[in-house]
């Protein structure tokens, strides 16, 4: 009948003797057996922090406002070194990028910045998360605040620094695997507006003929000295192609397959990229494309490199690995030649997402 509660005993009659005691008696136990595990889990988090924090190398912070530094060349990168400085904007000389460094109020999971003007992506992670991306000034002053709808993954400015793009994870966290889907778009620095507001909008033409399909996925901008045209990586079926694209026609070229993360050289005629290679785990290596001859040269870096690179100079490129062979929040800073000799080292410890400021 309805309303009846089918494990209620007849009326005036009494539960078999222990059957709701040791049914509850196992509810508690497992509910304390979780809690365990819970508390186990959390000591274990916290011994292993503990730990990345005795190991992690002492980072000196100079007492200085980073307008010491103006008209010098810097490393402007997010730090993290495990103290207070986790996840702040920080700046070294180029002449010592090991050594004492000038830290901003700034909060950024992504950072770049050129001709005075920079941009954070940046993360409130509250009850809920949510993603905003800070123009800054010279000054370090936020100028505008820009909402931004996930998690973010690449920055970058103009070499002039009127032109910001930027690149967040809509769904998903990683290239990695399949399940992710990205949103670019590209905005003013002076105005805050968006010029592009999404690079699927571009018209695409690959072999001369418009191309388009559903799974297409935009990332990683690099902008080319003096105008409006810029390089990406156009994704589709499981594949990577490189993308010319002009911004004051809203479109863009295919160029050369297997290409993901471009990075203009100062001069204007390579790319610096990262390069899936072949096999059941999903692993980048670091090239430089020739644009004049379309030639590709590996670079020495033999590691799996998840990110888009920075030019120390012509010579020379920059990218963000974790510290050691274990799980860690802290990422160092390694430069490679970008001719394919020599070998990589360390630049700048504790410190990812690396722009340099030329003077």
């Amino acid at each position: 009948m309805p309303g009846r509660r089918l494990a209620d005993p007849p009326s005036g009659t009494l539960p078999a003797t222990g059957r709701r005691p040791r049914r509850r008696g196992l509810l508690f136990a497992a509910l304390c057996t979780a809690c365990a595990v819970v508390a186990g889990g959390y000591l274990a988090l916290a011994a292993q922090r503990a730990r990345d924090v005795k190991a992690a190398a002492p980072v000196a912070v100079q007492a200085a406002a980073p307008a010491s530094l103006d008209g010098r060349p810097r490393l402007l990168f997010r730090s993290t070194a495990l103290d207070s400085t986790y996840g702040k904007l920080g700046l070294v000389p180029l002449s010592r990028p090991d050594g004492p460094r000038v830290m901003t109020q700034l909060d950024c999971d992504r950072v770049y910045m050129a001709a005075g003007r920079g941009l954070c992506l940046a993360a409130d992670r509250g009850v809920i998360t949510t993603y905003t991306a800070v123009l800054f000034g010279p000054d370090f002053t936020p100028r505008h605040r820009l909402p931004i709808p996930g998690l973010p993954s690449r920055a970058r400015l103009s070499p002039d620094g009127r032109l910001a793009a930027m690149t967040v994870f809509v769904t998903g966290h990683s290239y990695a695997g399949g399940a992710f889907s990205t949103r670019t778009s590209i905005v003013d620095t002076d105005s805050g507006r968006p010029l592009l507001d999404d690079l699927e909008r571009l018209t695409v033409l690959r072999d001369g003929r418009r191309w388009r399909r559903a799974d297409f996925n935009f990332w990683g901008v690099t902008f080319v000295p003096g105008g409006d045209r810029f390089y990406a990586t156009l994704a589709s079926g499981g594949r990577t192609w490189l993308l010319e694209g002009d911004l004051r026609s809203s479109s863009a070229r295919v160029l050369h397959g297997n290409v993901e993360c471009p990075s203009i050289s100062p001069d204007g005629t390579r790319l610096a990229y990262k390069r899936r290679m072949p096999g059941i785990r999903v692993t980048w290596r670091l090239h430089v494309l020739d644009l004049a001859t379309m030639t590709d040269t590996p670079l020495a870096e033999t590691r799996s490199v998840d990110d888009q690179v920075e030019w120390l100079d012509d010579r020379q490129v920059l990218y963000s690995l974790a510290e050691g062979d274990q799980p860690t929040a802290v990422t160092d800073t390694w430069v490679v030649p970008a001719g394919g000799g020599g070998s990589p080292r360390i630049l700048t410890h504790a410190a990812f997402s690396p722009a340099v400021q030329r003077g």
